[in-house]
């Protein structure tokens, strides 16, 4: 057979072509070490170093011709909100100012799908939000909290920009600010959006998505119930993913601020680790190829909403520790994968009170005072019938073996 020359020129297009058409990982890379470099000094809400990383993000949003949806002439969407008082201050909370980076893809569609993450972090550690036993001073580089998902936005934004295909959606991307200290960069934008809200199909949250296991693939996948469609849609595209599915609207990131907005929201995060809200979540640790298989699979779901009409927003049951108030704390982070019965210990902050007990990473609670604990929500109920000064005692398992322990709030 004999072979045909193919100019240079037309190597170099299909090249390109080929290279639009899929989610790159040395692009994923590029962005999380980026992001989560010392440069930044841990990308806290309202600092210089966030101001770098949100031009960054809006300097990709620029070289993919996406539209500027920002309030101030760009794709900078700027916000002020009232810093949570700290414990340690006498007067009150700073006004913060925060920067969310939007951007949005006009493909003449009828309705638009928001893809969002969180790009802020804890910064040098000031804010006593860390779980490291000194944290200030120290650079919080936050790679899989949330560079990783960040990387997912600016990786989706640009797959879904040149990928040759007539999409059925348009696209808002958007990377939030001031989520560490309250979802405030979500909130105000949902509070005063710069586009239709009424044309919004859903939102897709990204946050710690980059700790996928390849021994187990498990993904924890948020919001199920905020409409019918989900959980089909999930289980006919999943590639392989063992999946957890939570029916919840309202969680600890920012699907929560569209879901209050009656709008349906999914949460994807490959789980919580020891690294968390700790000096040591650096890009190293990163799996990045684990990162384009979730984005492989959301860009899979999007596509096979396309076959179904706009989607119902549906109510869902608030979890218990939504509308409980709490006078103490544990310090201690849960395993929010885990699936046994009892609360398992996936972090635990130094001088609180688990730690001053002797409650280490790796316990299971499963008593406290005379509550059983099954899960998260017995936990947080038990949690609420306790103050300040109050001993318990708290009954867990350490490999298999029930101790008891004293611990005062």
């Amino acid at each position: 057979m004999t072979k045909k020359f193919i100019p240079a020129f037309l190597l170099l297009h299909f090249s390109s072509f080929l290279f639009s058409q899929q989610i790159n990982v040395d692009n994923i890379k590029r962005h999380i070490k980026y992001l989560s470099s010392d440069k930044l000094k841990g990308r806290g809400t309202g600092t210089q170093e966030e101001l770098t990383a949100a031009n960054y993000i809006a300097k990709n949003f620029s070289s993919i011709k996406l539209e500027m949806k920002g309030n101030i002439g760009s794709h900078l969407y700027s916000f002020s909100f009232k810093k949570p008082k700290d414990p340690h201050d006498t007067i009150g909370g700073a006004t913060v100012q925060g920067l969310n980076v939007v951007g949005y893809l006009d493909n003449q569609a009828e309705n638009t799908i928001v893809i969002g993450a969180h790009y802020d972090h804890l910064g040098m550690g000031k804010d006593h939000n860390s779980l490291d036993a000194n944290p200030e001073g120290k650079i919080h580089n936050g790679a899989d909290d949330n560079a990783s998902g960040t990387a997912g936005v600016l990786e989706l934004a640009r797959y879904f920009s040149q990928n040759n295909r007539k999409e059925k959606f348009n696209f808002l991307f958007i990377c939030f600010s001031g989520e560490e200290l309250g979802l405030f960069g979500s909130k105000k934008f949902c509070e005063n959006p710069t586009i239709d809200f009424t044309k919004v199909n859903y939102m897709i949250n990204m946050d710690m998505i980059g700790r996928l296991a390849d021994s187990t693939n498990k993904l924890l996948v948020y919001g199920v119930g905020t409409s019918a469609d989900w959980v089909s849609v999930l289980d006919k595209t999943n590639t392989g993913f063992s999946i957890k599915k939570d029916s919840s609207g309202i969680g600890p990131s920012d699907q929560t601020s569209f879901y209050l907005k009656n709008i349906p929201a999914l949460h994807f995060f490959t789980g919580q680790h020891s690294d968390y809200h700790k000096p040591s979540d650096d890009w190293e640790k990163v799996n990045f190829k684990g990162v384009k298989k979730v984005l492989d699979y959301i860009i899979k779901v999007i596509e096979e909403t396309e076959n179904l009409s706009k989607m119902k927003f549906l109510e869902t049951k608030s979890p218990d520790q939504g509308k409980t108030s709490f006078k103490v704390t544990m310090g201690v982070m849960p395993d929010y994968t885990f699936e046994g019965k009892g609360l398992r210990i996936d972090g635990v902050s130094a001088y609180k009170p688990a730690d001053e007990a002797g409650i280490t990473k790796g316990d299971i609670v499963i008593q406290m005072g005379e509550i059983k604990i099954n899960d998260i929500n017995d936990y947080m109920k038990a949690l609420s019938k306790f103050s300040k000064g109050d001993t318990a005692d708290v009954v867990i398992l350490r490999t298999g073996k029930e101790l008891k322990k004293k611990v005062t709030f």
